[in-house]
């Protein structure tokens, strides 16, 4: 099962330079542990005590997981995730 990613300019290192990635797993957190194995490190700037990070958006499909099941939701032949860090500051 193959599951397009779409890789941040911040995360890119992790990737060799590359934009979007190809993973396999039956949910995300399966994706994220196969990501990892591919890409070492990059799970561990997604994750923090085996949920997402405060700061770290996925969208599925143009969905946000967070609406959804977190790490736990399902992922199908096809999909997409996109990852993109939040952003928030700047000067007042």
């Amino acid at each position: 099962m193959a599951i397009e990613v779409r890789i941040p300019t911040i995360l890119r290192t992790y990737t060799d330079g590359a934009k979007a990635v190809e993973g396999t797993g039956s949910n995300l957190g399966e994706l994220f542990h196969d990501l990892d194995a591919r890409h070492p490190g990059i799970a561990a700037r997604l994750l923090d005590g085996g949920e997402l990070r405060r700061f770290v958006n996925v969208y599925l499909n143009d969905e946000d997981v967070r609406f959804l099941e977190g790490i736990s939701t399902g992922l199908a032949d096809g999909d997409s995730v996109t990852i993109l860090p939040a952003v928030a500051g700047g000067a007042r």
